[in-house]
């Protein structure tokens, strides 16, 4: 019902309370409404001292259940100073110089949210649990950090890159309420944390051991070779043995050798554990040998196990600091129920809050004006601003104001009223202001003149009406703590960027953002107000559904809803099921999956479907919505899918209990698979309305639980607040959190490899300028490079340092000789480091490209969807041979390349012979391959691995629509495992030369790769058709697979990649799966592709010869040393 007579506006008198319609009052009253009515006693230790010093100062109030935590610190107070206890303190000071805090099972709580109605606090069912008739709550002045705790905090805030306790942009305390309520799942893991598995880190699978892997096991068991200081011994082990097994067969083999081994009588194998030799790796736990994955890794490259006895890593290191803050209350800025919270039937002094779903009227905002320093350059136009409310990406509502002549200062003072009603608002919604710019002659209409189209609100209004977007800016029009925003805000806006402009492929997301422009004395801002009321707006978090007026109709509607569907119907209903994420439902579509929602819910399959279907702008919907989720346990009790749980957390689905309820169905994936989908998880958190989120602490447990996901969480995180302003404060709170928790050790880690990162990206900024807009690299410049990489060594670099893309390695000092610039327009640098662990059996240094200029993130997803393919392939028994090798970005446009070693770019292997004339030479290849093969055997097995790396490559290529495929950037290593580096064109975005597309192919096949399988021309060899085989059966199981891959990349759709912009980027992906076509079709389709290549190869042999001769240095230099 409408409440005007709460309502305070700037332009209008307050309205005097209007007789509202009650509804009668039922003899039954739930027991909800009960406690709305309770008193609750409440004995409050004061923080001054009672007279004669005998303790503090003890109140004892009467608190009604429905005053808000503010309300009751005011009427203690008003207590104390009645009293007359303690004037000096109680009449001088107000209630905010204090905190409340009570006890429950031994942790001391903080009531937190001064908005909070007392009755949802957590405290409360805890003391009736307790048969409490009393609680306690202790009332202490305000602690101020130490000196200590602000040092730890600025040594946090560099490691983060952002300070988080910078509050001077924001409009409310979320940043500051989200800090203090991670602290409670923090604490809960720590708390739950197996301090020697954590110092460990065991990274296992519990995936089955494939097929080809099992294949070269010995009947069962494999050979280990366990070193201790310089002596070592050979035992064989079954692959089902647990570490403690293998340490139990070594300590029994040699309990005649200790002496020589150099092992005291007075240890056992319990006082040891098995690291991997050159490596912080451990195999530790009771998972069988086979389920490691370092174990799997030697048996894919045919390596032999080596394992180090040593003593285990003392779990101290890994000592958390100690913090100031009491954790906070469990429940805080959870709503109280509509019952509770609804000022209906209650009288006006029992009224302290206000329940949205009382407020009948339509929501509206008033347009102050506009202010910017300086014009942006666009004369001769008028400017309107578009005001749209969003729910995710559905367009709840839309109005715009009129026309007017753009100056530095515009004043429109007037309100838009919107097509929503306030009780109709769901939490999330936000207030989206464009400030778009058009010629004189048009103008747009006040009201009702709707861009149902742009559902997405993220699209320029250009086309017809000319119209351009400036500036944009969100308001979330419920707050964190569920509160209805109330009254003036000045929001500084965000500034389009034009389309040249690098930071213009990231606007999906960022329009997004509910963070405004930092940068406020040269931002545009805009002034609005929203209606004021004499006290809180609520949003209920729920509706008691006895006393639910819409109950009776949501269980009419559950009935009709399970009635049988007609089979006509069911037909419809499983095609829309079944089409893959990229299909549109059309308005039909959706009536239908509403109607059958209770059809819908037995099948997970449908629920992205079926929640796209909600009309979130409905209260009624949300909340039969809501119930519907409630009760259905078809999503918890089916198998994990996780495409079908990421899809749920894309920027479509911005409700809190659906994005929680794909959250509690990835709980289930193991370590292994955290990490592999890890990229898009960190993506999704921009989708979240709020800071604090299910998916918020489920990768704060998840990283607080193993070390290598938080290496990676850290290195994710840092890179996005350094690239992206937009979401700096989000990203931020949740390092902050995870740092918290991580312990030394890992703090230690992470301030070496920064303090790294910085120190090379000093000196490639410094060489860039002295080599600048030059391909070719003098000697003088790398003598610079040599020279300053030798004074940064001698200055201060850390010693050693964790290396970012591979946590279980460990860089020392660098081989200054053997470091170079590479002659490509970014300066790379060409790095090699000694390995830091004295254990190492390698003699191969550590080599790392270290890049400053370009944003390494598309390249990051790309190799870690080939991991997610080789993935695919092991469980249909495939070995392609991929190599993904290690690549992260660490900061803005900076970041490191893992060197493979013994591998060279089939450029280098062309040139070298006879130079680039090479790239016609077929037999080139099959020779340099002979060469490096000492043997036949060895020769046989490396073209075994080059056909089925080559057609793992084929397939993945093509499926992904990676260009700009020439020499240079594909590589063979000395075992015959081809690869693929360089990913700036990708999903079909090709290179062209003067408006001609540079891809004649649909993939790289050329007659020299050929040569090698012993075919030339049309002839078929044996290696020929294996190939053809293992590129159909590679093909069939990624198309089994369409789903997650469709998923994977719409939710990197909004990350900033310039190839990776729009929905029709993806849609290449189905075109080239041939969604929708059988699989005998699909078959017959790839084996298209791999004749196209045959009859076209010559062609990209005359490209890569262009290539040659031009001396194109197109992404990374050869890699050859």
């Amino acid at each position: 019902m409408d409440r005007q007579s709460i309502q305070v506006s700037d332009e209008e008198p307050e309205v005097p309370r209007e007789e509202c319609r009650r509804r009668r009052r039922k003899k039954a009253i739930t027991s909800s409404s009960c406690v709305s009515m309770d008193q609750i006693t409440i004995e409050f230790v004061m923080p001054s001292a009672a007279r004669g010093g005998s303790g503090p100062d003890i109140l004892t109030l009467d608190v009604a259940g429905n005053w808000t935590v503010e309300q009751v610190k005011a009427q203690v107070w008003m207590k104390a100073v009645t009293l007359n206890l303690c004037p000096d303190f109680y009449q001088r000071l107000s209630p905010d110089h204090c905190i409340l805090l009570y006890q429950k099972k031994g942790t001391v709580c903080e009531i937190y949210d001064k908005h909070q109605v007392f009755q949802t606090l957590d405290c409360i069912p805890y003391w009736r649990a307790l048969k409490k008739g009393v609680g306690r709550i202790q009332m202490v002045t305000r602690p101020q950090l130490s000196e200590e705790s602000l040092q730890y905090q600025r040594y946090l805030n560099g490691l983060i890159g952002y300070d988080v306790t910078d509050v001077s942009n924001v409009h409310d305390d979320e940043l500051e309420f989200t800090r203090r309520k991670l602290l409670t799942p923090r604490r809960i893991e720590l708390s739950d944390r197996d301090p020697k598995l954590y110092s460990m880190d065991p990274w296992v699978t519990r995936k089955p051991l494939p097929e080809h892997l099992l294949a070269k096991v010995n009947n069962g068991h494999i050979l280990v070779v366990i070193h201790i200081g310089t002596v070592s011994q050979t035992i064989k082990v079954s692959i089902n043995d647990t570490p403690s097994q293998v340490l139990a067969s070594f300590f029994a083999k040699t309990s005649n050798k200790r002496v020589l081994l150099g092992i005291p009588d007075d240890v056992c194998e319990a006082d040891f554990v098995l690291r991997v030799c050159g490596r912080e790796e451990f195999l530790y736990g009771e998972k069988p040998l086979q389920n490691f994955n370092w174990i799997r890794q030697c048996l894919k490259n045919g390596e032999e196990i080596h394992l180090l006895l040593e003593k285990p890593p003392d779990p101290e290191l890994d000592v958390v600091q100690k913090e100031d803050w009491a954790q906070v209350d469990d429940c805080t800025g959870v709503a109280g129920t509509h019952e509770q919270l609804t000022i209906d039937e209650k009288d006006h002094e029992r009224v302290f809050t206000i329940s949205m779903w009382d407020c009948n009227r339509k929501f509206r905002v008033k347009v102050l004006g506009i202010d910017i320093p300086t014009l942006p350059k666009v004369p001769e136009l008028v400017v309107f601003i578009e005001a749209s409310i969003f729910h995710g990406q559905q367009l709840l509502a839309q109005e715009r104001t009129t026309s007017k002549t753009f100056n530095e200062e515009v004043l429109w003072n007037c309100w838009l009223e919107f097509n929503i009603k306030i009780k109709d608002l769901p939490k999330g919604a936000r207030l989206n202001l464009q400030v778009i710019c058009g010629k004189p002659t048009q103008t747009p209409a006040s009201k009702g003149s709707s861009h149902h189209d742009n559902s997405a609100g993220t699209g320029s209004l250009e086309g017809k009406t000319k119209n351009r977007l400036l500036f944009y800016v969100n308001l979330l029009l419920v707050d964190h703590r569920s509160l209805l925003r109330q009254g003036e805000f000045i929001l500084h806006m965000w500034k389009m960027p034009e389309k040249s402009d690098e930071s213009s492929s990231s606007i999906n997301a960022d329009k997004l953002t509910s963070a405004t422009n930092p940068d406020k004395s040269s931002s545009m801002a805009v002034a609005i107000l929203l209606d004021k009321y004499c006290y809180p707006v609520v949003l209920p978090k729920s509706r008691d559904v006895g006393r639910d007026s819409g109950a009776g109709e949501e269980m009419e509607g559950g009935e009709r809803g399970q009635r049988e569907m007609p089979n006509h119907l069911k037909k419809q209903f499983e095609a829309i099921v079944s089409t893959d994420p990229l299909h549109p439902l059309s308005p039909e579509d959706k009536e239908l999956l509403w109607h059958f929602r209770q059809e819908c819910m037995r099948d997970p399959r449908a629920y992205p479907k079926l929640l796209g279907s909600v009309k979130w702008g409905k209260q009624e919907d949300v909340l039969a919505t809501h119930r519907l989720l409630e009760r259905s346990n078809a999503w918890d009790t089916s198998g994990l899918d996780v495409g079908l749980a990421m899809q749920l957390l894309d920027c479509h689905y911005s409700d809190s209990h659906v994005r929680s309820m794909a959250v509690r169905k990835l709980e289930t994936l193991e370590d292994d698979d955290v990490l592999r989908y890890l990229l898009q998880l960190v993506q999704a958190v921009k989708f979240e309305p709020y800071h604090d989120s299910a998916l918020v602490r489920f990768l704060l447990k998840r990283a607080l639980r193993s070390k290598r996901i938080g290496h990676f969480l850290f290195w994710f995180l840092r890179s996005e607040i350094a690239q992206s302003m937009h979401y700096q404060q989000r990203y931020a709170v949740l390092l902050e959190a995870y740092l918290r928790g991580c312990g030394e050790s890992m703090l230690q880690d992470f301030r070496k490899q920064v303090e790294m990162t910085m120190a090379l990206q000093k000196v490639t900024r410094e060489i860039k300028a002295i080599a600048a807009d030059k391909y070719d690299v003098s000697a003088q410049v790398v003598f610079q490079l040599r020279q300053k990489l030798e004074t940064l060594q001698s200055s201060g670099l850390p010693e050693t340092f964790r290396v970012p893309y591979d946590p279980g390695l460990r860089a020392g000092a660098l081989l200054i000789e053997q470091c170079k610039v590479m002659a490509s327009k970014k300066k790379p640098l060409w790095l090699q480091f000694k390995r830091a662990d004295p254990t190492t059996l390698s003699k191969d240094p550590i080599g790392i490209i270290f890049k400053d200029g370009d944003d390494l993130r598309q390249d990051m997803l790309i190799l870690q969807i080939l991991l997610i393919m080789e993935s695919i392939w092991e469980t249909e028994c495939l070995d392609l041979c991929l190599l993904p090798y290690g690549c992260i970005s660490t900061g803005n446009k900076i970041g490191m390349i893992e060197i493979v070693k013994d591998a060279t770019t089939i450029a280098n292997i062309q040139q070298r012979v006879v130079g680039s004339t090479g790239a016609f030479k077929d037999e080139i290849l099959h020779q340099w391959l002979r060469d490096k093969c000492v043997s036949e055997d060895k020769f046989q097995q490396a073209v075994e691995r080059f056909l089925l790396s080559c057609g793992g490559y084929c397939v993945a290529t093509y499926v992904l629509g990676i260009g700009d495929r020439h020499n240079d950037n594909i590589m063979i290593t000395e075992s015959g495992n081809l690869f693929h580096i360089d990913f700036g064109h990708i999903l079909g975005n090709y290179k062209s030369f003067m408006g001609i597309s540079k891809e004649w192919v649909p993939f790289v096949l050329t007659p020299d790769f050929l040569y090698v399988m012993g075919t030339s021309g049309k002839k078929s060899s044996p290696h020929f058709l294996k190939f053809q085989d293992v590129c159909v059966k590679a093909y069939l199981a990624l198309r089994h697979h369409t789903n997650l891959l469709i998923i994977l990349f719409s939710m990197m759709l909004m990350t900033g990649m310039p190839q990776l912009t729009s929905k029709e980027d993806i849609e290449y992906i189905r075109e080239a799966l041939t969604v929708g076509r059988s699989e005998e079709e699909a078959q017959r389709h790839l084996l298209d592709q791999i004749e196209i290549c045959r009859e076209k190869g010559w062609m990209v042999q005359v490209n890569w010869f262009v290539h040659l001769v031009l001396g194109i240095k197109q992404g990374v230099e050869k890699r050859s040393t």
